[in-house]
């Protein structure tokens, strides 16, 4: 059995900070590692109220963040990006302020060239086969409905 480190609140407090400068993070993420380090809830509330006093937490921050680097990274659709936020018990307000990040004619243009760029890696013959993995594959990544099944008519003839 491994031993758990034990810390003491100071200790913690020093390692969550590290752990937040290195990359934005979430409430949920934060309670998850203090209960990694067994520290009891009280701790763990006076611990979430020193790093947001210190602008080491900051939900909205980490909000926009995630948004701007799932969509420029992973291609991921506005869908994705707030069913993943949701995920995290990200409030509706800062997951629209988030969105708000990604300008709708980027949003497009990088739509459209993810969906041709897939066509043209798609070696199946049949249509409807087809147009089956392409619509999967953006329904997937987060994209709208209605966007995906226009540019996939629109570029897959029958």
């Amino acid at each position: 059995m491994k031993s758990q480190k034990s810390y003491t609140v100071e200790e913690a407090k020093r390692a969550i900070e590290r752990y937040c400068v290195y990359q934005e993070r979430c409430h949920k993420e934060i309670e998850q590692k203090l209960r990694s380090y067994n520290m009891i809830p009280e701790v763990c509330q006076h611990i979430i109220v020193h790093l947001i006093d210190h602008n080491f937490l900051n939900e909205e921050r980490f909000a926009k963040s995630f948004a701007r680097g799932k969509f420029n990274i992973k291609k991921w659709g506005k869908q994705r990006i707030t069913r993943e936020l949701r995920f995290r018990d990200i409030s509706d307000y800062n997951i629209k302020s988030a969105l708000k990040e990604i300008s709708e004619e980027n949003y497009l243009s990088t739509f459209h060239s993810l969906a041709e760029k897939k066509l043209e890696s798609l070696t199946e013959t049949n249509k409807f086969k087809k147009k089956k993995k392409l619509s999967d594959y953006l329904l997937y990544r987060g994209w709208e409905s209605s966007l995906v099944y226009d540019k996939v008519n629109s570029i897959i003839k029958h």
